[in-house]
């Protein structure tokens, strides 16, 4: 797990806090501000995700074709 996917982990949980928080305090305010933090945390950590499996697509590559610059 790369540190983009962790931090987008983390930052949905906090937001996923924050929107719980304001549902229970009765804020539509905070609420939303928590959705919005969720969503930009998944496509964060999507995009880590999509970087792991192309590092390791690469070195799939690489171990197949360890003269393919010959």
């Amino acid at each position: 797990m790369n540190g983009e996917r962790f931090v987008g982990i983390c930052r949905q949980f906090a937001g996923k806090m924050n929107e719980s928080w304001g549902a229970w305090t009765g804020e539509p305010q905070r609420v939303a501000a928590g959705r919005r933090v969720q969503m930009f945390a998944e496509v964060q950590q999507r995009r880590g995700l999509a970087k792991e499996e192309s590092e390791r697509q690469l070195n799939d590559f690489l171990a197949r074709k360890r003269d393919w610059r010959t």
